[in-house]
């Protein structure tokens, strides 16, 4: 447990980490936090040959990685927010979830929504892992649901 003050208000908080089994079937080294308070790892391109992604076109972009996650667990690909922003290269289906039974390799679902086409490179950074907890549910069928100030107003309904 760690102690830090700022100001008039002393926060505490705690680091757990977790074992995470994994395969590197690539040239490239793990995936790691970058900085002390990062949430996601970079995932890198394991490739033979470059990939020309073309304006609007998508490709399945292998890892080399195979992961094994503690139950209750998920790992979320996310974009990587310079590659968005500088090349319009973006994760497809945001965030991609790895369910903790699956073993296969992790691949990103890269789109390009530039109007220049973007060359994909061997070792490239092309997305971010982020691990989280999940819950499951039980549904609990009913006739009706609480009452809320909000109620069914949703699309921009809090807004202006």
């Amino acid at each position: 447990m760690k102690q830090r003050f700022d100001g008039e208000v002393s926060v505490i908080f705690t680091s757990i980490l977790m074992n995470v089994r994994i395969i590197n079937q690539s040239s490239h080294p793990l995936p790691a936090y970058e900085t002390a308070h990062a949430a996601g790892m970079d995932l890198r391109a394991n490739l033979n040959t470059p990939v020309v992604l073309k304006p609007l076109e998508r490709t399945l972009v292998p890892t080399g990685l195979f992961i094994e996650l503690p139950i209750g667990y998920e790992a979320q690909v996310r974009p990587r927010s310079g590659l968005a922003a500088k090349k319009g290269v973006t994760v497809l289906n945001s965030p991609g979830t790895i369910d903790a039974d699956y073993r296969g390799e992790i691949k990103v679902i890269l789109v390009n929504l530039s109007n220049e086409p973007f060359t994909i490179e061997n070792g490239e950074r092309v997305a971010q892992l982020v691990i989280a907890a999940h819950e499951h549910i039980q549904w609990e069928t009913v006739t009706e649901l609480a009452e809320t100030a909000r109620g069914a107003g949703g699309f921009g309904s809090t807004g202006k």
